[in-house]
């Protein structure tokens, strides 16, 4: 009885002194496992007399309930104690933001929220939208559209051309996305009216200006469109565009070989801390150039000049980004930087409508 005595003594410091579950298991195992010293001397009472079995069984089996309590209390302990380091090592800060939706993190780049933008705009006019290739022949990038031979827009250090072919051509990329208005009065029978968004390119770079960047054309060709049509459509984009009630405008006469007439076109605006803000203020902004369809470039895609009668327009699309956006920097829009994108871009859902706002 002694010896059962010391012997539960020591499997009970053993259990308390166990310091996580796997020493608590070893302790249980070596007590009342198979082989334990408690199982052992459970298989011991069958060799006992009737009488040391009614005694020493039942002082074993206390024996063993007392080791199972204390198994099971210091089970609870050592898993409560777990649960705490647990929680203390893996805490999470409810103040922080929650991480967006996987689906959100993506951005629409401002040029192509800008490109939709203006589609948005003049489509609900009226406007078709009309593409063309990206490398083009001299004829239509040039010579259909009224520029003479020798004009500093053909010179090599203006346009990137391609190497020339057996009869002495050169394909080029185009400079403007004027020859799409050719492609179309060439495959399209008046009235027309389309706009030409796309990528042009030239032999420049600066904070203002890179070797490609993107333009949009209109054009309108009909029998009586006049100069007061242009002027109401331009005002009607810039209101609808930058988002804004009223916007004065200004027409200055200028010169380009596809328009006669040929008007530069400022919008009022004010300038206050490295910001613009349009439809108030005292100052004006150069944005777009325009005119009436020079004669030249009607006979040359064969239509009648003594018959129909247009108008066009062209603006980038980039510096109206820039202008809208508060963008400095030109370059900063094809640098591919994902911070700059998260700054300016767009959720991928928040599509541009009239009715649900443009950029809002």
């Amino acid at each position: 009885m002694s010896d059962l005595t010391t012997l539960q003594t020591q499997i009970l410091a053993d259990i308390a002194g166990a310091s996580d579950e796997a020493a608590l298991e070893a302790v249980r195992v070596g007590a009342l496992g198979k082989k334990g010293s408690i199982s052992a001397l459970l298989a011991t009472l069958g060799k006992m007399t009737p009488d040391e079995r009614k005694t020493e069984g039942a002082a074993i089996n206390l024996a063993k309930e007392a080791v199972t309590q204390a198994l099971t209390a210091r089970r609870d302990v050592l898993k409560s104690a777990a649960l705490d380091a647990r929680l203390a090592s893996e805490t999470i800060d409810v103040t922080l933001p929650l991480r967006e939706n996987p689906a959100e993190l993506g951005r629409v780049h401002p040029l192509s929220q800008t490109w939709d933008e203006l589609t948005t705009i003049f489509a609900d006019m009226g406007f078709a939208v009309a593409e063309g290739p990206d490398i083009e022949t001299d004829d239509y990038n040039f010579t259909k559209l009224n520029f003479p031979e020798g004009h500093p827009a053909r010179e090599m250090h203006d346009t990137f051309y391609f190497n020339p072919k057996e009869d002495g051509s050169r394909l080029l990329l185009r400079t403007h996305t004027s020859p799409v208005q050719v492609r179309t009065m060439l495959s399209q029978k008046p009235p027309i009216r389309v706009i030409c968004p796309g990528r042009t390119y030239r032999s420049d770079s600066d904070q203002t200006h890179t070797p490609m960047f993107h333009q949009v054309e209109g054009l309108v060709i009909d029998k009586t469109s006049h100069l007061g049509h242009l002027k109401w459509i331009l005002q009607e984009f810039c209101k609808a565009f930058f988002e804004v009630d009223h916007v004065n405008m200004r027409f200055r006469p200028s010169f380009f070989p596809f328009t006669e007439p040929s008007l530069e076109v400022d919008i009022q605006c004010r300038r206050d801390k490295n910001e613009i803000r349009f439809g108030e203020g005292e100052d004006w902004l150069e944005i777009l150039g325009c005119g009436m369809v020079h004669p030249n470039v009607l006979r040359a895609c064969d239509i009648d000049p003594d018959v129909y009668q247009g108008f066009a327009w062209g603006m980038g699309i980039d510096r109206i980004a820039m202008l809208k956006y508060g963008m400095a920097d030109l370059r900063q829009l094809f640098e591919g930087d994902v911070r700059w994108l998260n700054h300016y871009g767009f959720k991928p859902l928040e599509m541009p409508t009239l009715a649900g706002g443009l950029s809002t």
